[in-house]
């Protein structure tokens, strides 16, 4: 996995987005609702597991390049398992050694339990949590991340 150098922004970009940020909960909740198994930290970021029924490999494969494209300093690692009963969707996760992105990633991880609550409701979580997304005044589909106070 190449993870981005630290000095990468930490900027979320959904102006090219073929989908809006709530789209793209729904379809976190949907997926994760449906196809996950497990999740853990790793040593260099997360992990879920998915059943590997037909098409989630592919769902996971293009739903990771639009949060790539949006948050580059993300980088993810998408394979297919066999434990021996069944295979499975591994899908690695990982962000540029920066306090604000590791912090972002830690929501990340959580978001098989937020996604449901919808934009405006994570905005709040993580207000809550010391992180601040602020609009670009030209732009509203593109944010600055604030890290944790």
């Amino acid at each position: 996995m190449d993870i981005p150098a630290a000095s990468t922004p930490i900027v979320c970009d959904m102006t090219t987005a073929p989908d809006t940020a709530e789209q793209r909960l729904e379809e976190y909740r949907h997926l994760f609702g449906r196809h996950l198994i497990d999740r853990e930290k790793t040593a260099r970021g997360i992990r879920f597991r998915l059943r590997a029924e037909p098409g989630v490999a592919a769902w996971v494969r293009d739903l990771a390049a639009r949060e790539k494209a949006c948050c580059a300093f993300f980088a993810f690692d998408i394979a297919l398992e066999d434990d021996g009963e069944a295979e499975q969707v591994v899908w690695d996760c990982a962000v540029s050694d920066n306090d604000t992105a590791r912090a972002i990633l830690e929501e990340y991880y959580l978001l098989p339990d937020t996604a449901a609550q919808g934009p405006e409701a994570l905005e709040k979580h993580y207000a809550a949590k010391g992180l601040s997304f602020i609009a670009d005044p030209a732009d509203p589909l593109r944010y600055t991340v604030g890290g944790p106070r």
